[in-house]
């Protein structure tokens, strides 16, 4: 893989595409970014007050411009928020500017993770099983269709999961 080439991390709240993406990009020696951070510190709010001000779509449109900008960089490992495929442009980005990898993991798994975690406004709800269920069948699709690899992560651990990216990213080449 050249030092120039992008990996973007996609997939559901709780796939570990932070997680992943850290160790990655440790091991490949690419900057780390994680979106949801990008957009928290160019507009100097957190996620949830953004939801909070703007709404969904307010939030959304941030994203497409931190999509676009952080797609532009060369060498980098991106985590992007579970909602960043909705949009048509910005699944365009992702698949153009580098290599895109769908962190797959059951709806189980990503209650398990995110069970205590107040910094998700989808789930601040009495069914976030429900949430993540039709979250998933809207986003699953389109995780697919912007991916050019897919690795489900369910009761993987981190280490193996880089190691597995490293081995497609290669095997693409």
């Amino acid at each position: 893989m050249s030092s120039e080439q992008s990996i973007f991390l996609v997939g559901p709240m709780g796939a570990g595409k932070t997680t992943i993406g850290r160790l990655l990009s440790s091991e490949l020696r690419l900057e780390f970014v994680d979106s949801d951070k990008f957009i928290e510190e160019r507009c100097g709010a957190n996620i949830p007050w953004i939801f909070d001000m703007e709404g969904e779509a307010g939030f959304r449109d941030r994203e497409e411009q931190a999509i676009d900008i952080l797609t532009q960089r060369q060498g980098l490992v991106l985590a992007t928020g579970g909602g960043a495929v909705m949009r048509d442009i910005n699944r365009q980005h992702l698949h153009e500017r580098g290599v895109v990898v769908y962190l797959c993991t059951s709806v189980e798994q990503q209650i398990a993770r995110t069970a205590k975690d107040k910094n998700r406004p989808l789930l601040q709800t009495d069914n976030p099983a429900l949430v993540l269920q039709e979250l998933f069948k809207k986003r699953d699709p389109l995780y697919r269709e912007v991916a050019h690899i897919t690795l489900h992560t369910d009761q993987r651990n981190p280490r193996w999961v880089v190691n597995e990216i490293r081995k497609r990213i290669k095997a693409l080449a």
